[in-house]
């Protein structure tokens, strides 16, 4: 796997030095196509930490580029299966999301990702990237259109003060998607159910790519979901 990915980067990156300089977007849609936008920051700040290689390398952001995309493009694709645990404070039962497992994953070595545009520009590298789904991979994406498939949008929040490592940045993110999903749920229930839930299950898929910005000395995430709620438990059946 080693060797494999290695070369994939190079072609990547190469292909970063030319869309630098050369801007062709196309917007228009293609069904077996998903796209979205990835900004990142070539002077990241977290917290009062500053990392080790600062400013990052065209290199480097470009890589944390890919790196989120093939993350985003996952959770359009397949989502995840959660378990919320609603909570109610008079009764002394904690809010607990804690189970939000990926249902499936694309790698930021995958062939059929694609850099489609780069803009190095005020200090942030900027990508529009395409993913080239196969057949079953269409079905998939379809399955989170049709049904009792829902829309939601949600504000979720991570902090920014965790210890850095190379991968640490897409902790940070990850942690505010996953606040913001339980946040979408919980305002899907407010809105749907007129006595508090003790439990719901279900599954949620990414229904574009977050935008992200820092606020009150977080990671704050604006992120839109399709919510499929499998089961909702009351408290009398406890």
């Amino acid at each position: 796997m080693y060797r494999r990915i290695i070369p994939l980067f190079a072609i990547f990156f190469g292909l970063f030095l030319v869309f630098l300089h050369t801007q062709e977007h196309n917007p228009g849609f293609y069904p077996e196509v998903i796209r979205g936008e990835v900004w990142v920051e070539l002077e990241p700040m977290y917290g009062s930490m500053v990392e080790e290689e600062y400013p990052l390398s065209i290199e480097t952001a470009a890589r944390r580029a890919l790196q989120e995309a093939a993350y985003y493009f996952s959770g359009m694709i397949y989502g995840w299966y959660f378990r919320y645990d609603i909570g109610e404070r008079a009764r002394g039962i904690a809010e607990d999301f804690h189970t939000f497992e990926p249902m499936g994953e694309i790698r930021w070595g995958d062939p059929k990702l694609h850099v489609t545009e780069a803009e190095n520009k005020d200090m942030h590298l900027r990508i529009w990237a395409d993913y080239q789904m196969n057949e079953i991979q269409q079905k998939r994406l379809l399955l989170w259109h049709t049904g009792t498939v829902l829309n939601a949008q949600a504000m979720g929040y991570s902090p920014l003060v965790w210890p850095l490592s190379d991968s640490s940045w897409l902790d940070i993110r990850n942690a505010a998607v996953k606040d913001a999903a339980r946040a979408a749920v919980r305002g899907m229930l407010r809105s749907s159910e007129r006595n508090r839930p003790k439990e719901v299950t279900g599954y949620i898929s990414l229904a574009s790519f977050p935008r992200f910005f820092i606020r009150s000395g977080q990671c704050a995430g604006s992120v839109r979901f399709h919510v499929q709620i499998n089961e909702i438990v009351p408290f009398a059946a406890h």
